[in-house]
């Protein structure tokens, strides 16, 4: 299932969900324009990586904003984005343009603060949107429960569309996300190595804290 758009209308133009998509367009156009030795570079300047935050903190904190508009690929770069699209419109219109930055920024350093925290001292540089997200998603469960999602369906060689529930699609990224996120700390632990890979634990901490700062940064607002 791939979500293509909701049947929420909104009353204010989404501008800060279109420039957090542009921005993250911008920036990957620049990554893919760099040499191998560049972009290693400039991850190693931009995206989090663990064991430096671990033993810099003062150093290395703003890494945690920053590695928000980094992307390991194409793929990562464009599942984000449509979820972002999907999603983003409706939250950003409960909150305003403003209190919706700042709630993005927020989830996205607060998921990145998860991964962190269950590998420290790995030198795997953690990097991608998807913690922030993850805190829109948290948030759209929250306030449009019942919203149907137009959503792509693959089977075998044709595609069709269906409408599914908000609640269906989001549930099934939380669940995998959760289920992913134990089976890596368990190979991990078999290995007795830093596996790397995509960065469940920031997904499931953006997801958490979104539902959690929801309603902190929606009171006062008009319903």
């Amino acid at each position: 299932m791939f979500p293509l758009y909701d049947d929420n209308p909104t009353r204010i133009t989404p501008f800060f969900t279109y420039g957090l998509i542009g921005m993250n367009v911008l920036v990957f156009l620049h990554e893919v324009s760099l040499s191998s030795d560049q972009l290693q570079q400039f991850f190693q300047l931009y995206a989090v990586i663990p064991e430096e935050l671990t033993t810099n903190l003062t150093g290395e904190w703003t890494t945690l904003f920053t590695s928000q508009f980094l992307h390991g690929g194409w793929w990562h770069l464009i599942s984000n984005m449509v979820y972002l699209w999907v999603f983003g419109n409706n939250v950003e219109d409960r909150l305003g343009h403003v209190k919706y930055l700042i709630f993005y920024l927020t989830c996205g350093a607060l998921a990145a603060g998860c991964q962190w925290f269950i590998s420290m001292y790995s030198p795997i540089p953690s990097l991608g949107a998807s913690g922030a997200i993850s805190g829109v998603l948290g948030a759209y469960l929250i306030w449009f429960p019942q919203a149907r999602i137009t959503t792509l369906l693959f089977l075998g060689f044709f595609i069709t569309t269906i409408n599914v529930p908000a609640l269906v699609i989001i549930g099934i990224f939380f669940i995998q996300n959760i289920v992913a996120g134990f089976a890596s700390l368990q190979a991990a632990a078999r290995m007795s190595v830093e596996t790397g890979g995509v960065a469940y634990w920031a997904h499931i901490g953006g997801f958490v804290f979104g539902m959690i700062l929801a309603p902190i940064f929606n009171v006062g607002n008009r319903e």
